[in-house]
């Protein structure tokens, strides 16, 4: 119906559903994994269609999401392993 390429639309169907799903998450952690789990289905459509300018920003928004998860659990780790041995408050 909409596109050439069935695969790729319905590739593009679910990405826009998963992404729009991200809204309903309620930690910044989950937020962002589902949005790189689009992000990723993105991906695939952009390669399918040869469209470098969903490839690129895609990959992008990859990199960010996992990158910043990554960092925010560090992040919560260092916290919690530096409250260790205190006496509790």
């Amino acid at each position: 119906m909409w596109g050439g390429n069935n695969v790729a639309s319905w590739i593009g169907w679910v990405a826009t559903v998963v992404f729009a799903s991200s809204y309903f998450c309620r930690r910044p952690e989950t937020l962002r994994l589902v949005q790189a789990g689009a992000a990723s289905l993105w991906l695939g459509y952009g390669i399918l269609l040869e469209a470098p300018p969903v490839i690129v920003s895609n990959l992008v928004v990859i990199g960010l999401a996992i990158g910043s998860t990554w960092r925010e659990r560090r992040r919560m780790r260092a916290d919690s392993c530096a409250g260790e041995g205190s006496p509790p408050q």
